[in-house]
């Protein structure tokens, strides 16, 4: 229970920064055109998942409960995107370049097929 309560609190803490990051993006880049937002969240998780992945990769005196409110918790909830471009990577280094390939071709498609066929959906009926 302990560790899904530091899950939950991250992901609050996170979603409340993605809000924000998405805002300030938005205001910097107000052209509606491109999603700068989004895109700028999603390369700010991935930077803060590779930092954060190696450091604890290094520093093994790192406790779980951190990683778990600061992985799973504050970038789940700042983006998933980044979980996305850590396990590519975690493939990638470990030689498992076909595994990864796969990996990133079925996110994209069956992410982008996922949102047609929802949008679909919601006009049947």
């Amino acid at each position: 229970m302990f560790n899904t309560l530091l899950v939950g609190l991250g992901g609050f803490a996170g979603s409340i920064l993605r809000f924000a990051v998405n805002t300030l993006a938005q205001k910097i880049w107000p052209h509606p055109f491109f999603p700068y937002g989004t895109l700028t969240v999603n390369i700010a998780g991935c930077l803060l998942i590779g930092l954060l992945g190696g450091l604890f990769e290094t520093r093994q005196m790192v406790p779980a409960e951190l990683r778990l409110l600061l992985i799973a918790g504050f970038l789940g909830g700042f983006t998933t995107f980044s979980s996305f471009g850590y396990e590519l990577f975690s493939l990638a280094r470990a030689g498992q370049f076909i595994p990864a390939l796969i990996h990133a071709v079925l996110h994209l498609t069956l992410g982008f097929s996922a949102v047609w066929l929802g949008f679909i959906l919601s006009r049947a009926g």
